[in-house]
């Protein structure tokens, strides 16, 4: 029984340990992720399609804005990248979903 305890001690902190690194890792991910795209916020949209490219979608709203999406597949995850365009086609703000 004593021998049961201590295997699960120790099988309970590796598992303790794998998902601190695991989760490291992500929040270090999201950071490079956010910088990558903040260096785009208040730049031309004409700047943004020069580094990023043709956007798979346009998408407009009932207050002027539009949406320029940026949509790719890694690892059978979708990554899409979201920028918000003002009506002075200025990037405005971005948003990021399963990208790594």
């Amino acid at each position: 029984m004593k021998i049961f305890n201590i295997f699960f001690i120790v099988t309970f902190v590796f598992l303790i340990a794998g998902c601190q690194t695991i989760e490291k890792k992500s929040e270090s991910t999201i950071r490079k992720e956010n910088e990558k795209l903040s260096k785009f916020l208040q730049q031309p949209e004409s700047e943004l399609r020069i580094v990023m490219g043709k956007p798979d979608e346009i998408v407009h709203d009932d207050k002027g804005s539009k949406f320029l999406v940026y949509t790719k597949k890694k690892y059978n995850i979708t990554c899409e990248r979201k920028f918000e365009v003002d009506q002075n086609k200025m990037i405005v703000g971005f948003t990021s979903k399963g990208c790594f």
